[in-house]
């Protein structure tokens, strides 16, 4: 049982960095000024999270939270320049 428990503590802590990427997701998207695209961009936030949420390989769900992160800092400074 000793040899599972890293597993389980990666498995929450990569849980809680996921968790983490799409509150901020969405909190990045209610700073988007049209109704209608934030309905969209949310909408497709949480299929995209939905569809992916049963991955259980390790550098697939990897890769995942590092493209999450890379179309959320795009978002950010897509925000950004419209607010400038």
């Amino acid at each position: 049982a000793a040899g599972r428990l890293p597993s389980l503590a990666s498995q929450f802590l990569r849980r809680q960095q996921v968790l983490q990427l799409y509150r901020k997701i969405l909190r990045a998207i209610r700073e988007v000024p049209a109704e209608q695209d934030r309905r969209y961009l949310k909408e497709w936030a949480r299929e995209e999270f939905k569809r992916n949420k049963d991955a259980t390989e390790e550098d697939a769900i990897r890769m995942m939270i590092t493209q999450g992160n890379m179309q959320l800092q795009e978002l950010q400074r897509t925000l950004k320049l419209a607010n400038s």
